[in-house]
């Protein structure tokens, strides 16, 4: 039985917070409509940080939409290209991250990815390592990985065992020389990152260009898997890096992949993207309250975009919504207040989110402290309770808040340094929106 697509759910798709869609013969759209089931998409993300914040959601989100079509997703865990890292949108060469780090990391992704995606459906679903195609076991440091996720080390011998299934590409040195000898240096420099570094007269190293080729190579390799390589999903940092996918399948006789690259959301500053490593971030395992509170403190000019990327909102409501923030006709703190309750409730459930709410109002309206404190046990020096619980990526963070006045002891008043101890039984405020409490 052919089962008829809606084309005008096949528009919002390739449509809403979508910054491009590169097809230019059209190829993707009509297998959509068509074959839906055959399709293979394809999003990478390198491990370099914990967690997955509402920014990644955004794709996410979409991916689900194409998984609900017939569409098979491919997560591609970039545990080889994260020990290069991508200097996407940045001004100098990112730092090198450590194996176990990386594992720890990716870790995180795993549990995450399952709250938007349907990671139980092998029709629909595929994680993958680019380290498979890049590295044979054999070099990997599994002795590492014993150590730090036994799971971690079953699971990657399970992917490598996708060789008997599948015709596994040898993505040798010889291979990428054989594809850099169709991409010339002109095109590399073309990225805007790439000469912002040469123009402002920063170094820019050769593994640092040679990233786009690696993703191509991804492309290229998840093809082999899989017989096509669709689609790539990402934000419109990584338009460059995907297109690179193209002359590369091209070259190897492969039906080059379209490109679906996203409006990035901006971080809580309502300046730059949000990132991790800005710390502008919201999470999507955050805690309810913490998340409610950290949407309330977006600056106004972000709730339409917001309300766009982040919620299930329709477009038609949105442009109401502009029009009245334009008009001046609506309070912006109402206007967040809804749009923190629907991004609680997409990832924590209206019951959980009506109760940040009403925490929210209480805390900052009414100057009381949350029902639901979170409870720390703890004996010893405040430092030692922020990583463990949580409640900050490192020790340095952690010390940044005490260095700023962010850490205040609420049951006696007291903004706390580095050299404090907690006490038993106090309730701490940590930033603007965590409550704390030691037991």
């Amino acid at each position: 039985m052919v089962v008829k697509i809606d084309t005008k759910k096949i528009d919002d798709i390739l449509t809403r917070g979508v910054g491009e869609f590169i097809d230019p013969d059209g190829a993707f759209r009509k297998k959509l409509e068509s074959n839906p089931e055959k399709i293979i998409i394809k999003f990478g993300i390198d491990p370099t940080r914990p967690d997955i914040h509402i920014g990644h959601a955004v794709i996410l989100r979409k991916l689900r939409q194409f998984q609900d079509l017939g569409c098979k997703i491919v997560f591609l865990i970039g545990d080889f290209t994260a020990q290069i890292g991508d200097p996407s949108g940045k001004n100098k060469t990112r730092p090198e991250i450590n194996m176990q780090e990386i594992i720890t990391n990716a870790n995180t992704y795993l549990k995450q990815i399952g709250l938007i995606l349907d990671t139980t459906d092998k029709n629909k679903y595929k994680l993958l390592l680019n380290s498979v195609w890049y590295q044979s076991v054999a070099d990997y440091p599994v002795g590492t990985m014993v150590e730090k996720s036994k799971k971690w080390e079953k699971d990657r011998k399970r992917y490598t065992d996708i060789r008997s299934d599948h015709a596994l590409p040898s993505v040798t040195l010889w291979n990428l020389m054989s594809t850099l000898r169709r991409i010339t240096h002109a095109q590399l420099i073309e990225r805007d990152m790439f000469k912002k570094r040469i123009d402002s007269g920063e170094e820019l190293y050769m593994h640092e260009m040679m990233y786009p080729v690696l993703q191509g190579t991804d492309s290229y390799a998840i093809a082999g898997f899989f017989g096509s390589c669709d689609l790539e999903v990402g934000g419109t940092d990584q338009t460059f890096n995907m297109l690179m996918a193209r002359p590369i399948m091209k070259a190897n006789k492969q039906d080059p992949q379209a490109v679906l690259a996203f409006k990035l959301l901006e971080g809580t500053d309502g300046k730059e993207k949000m990132s991790k490593s800005l710390d502008n971030y919201i999470g999507i395992a955050d805690e309810p309250n913490d998340m409610y509170g950290k949407v309330m403190s977006i600056p106004d000019s972000s709730i339409v975009n917001y309300f766009e990327l982040c919620t299930f909102t329709p477009l038609s409501e949105v442009e109401e919504i502009k029009k009245k923030i334009k008009k001046g006709s609506v309070n912006p703190k109402d206007l967040k207040m809804s749009l923190a309750k629907q991004i609680v409730s997409i990832y924590h459930g209206e019951k959980k989110a009506k109760i940040a709410e009403e925490n929210f109002v209480n805390t900052f309206s009414k100057k009381e402290i949350p029902k639901d404190v979170q409870e720390i046990k703890g004996d010893g020096e405040l430092l030692e309770i922020f990583v463990p619980n949580k409640l900050t990526n490192s020790i340095s963070e952690a010390r940044r808040l005490l260095t700023a006045g962010a850490v205040t002891d609420m049951t006696n008043n007291k903004k706390l340094t580095a050299k404090d101890k907690f006490i038993s039984g106090h309730t701490y405020k940590i930033g603007k929106h965590k409550f704390i409490k030691i037991k």
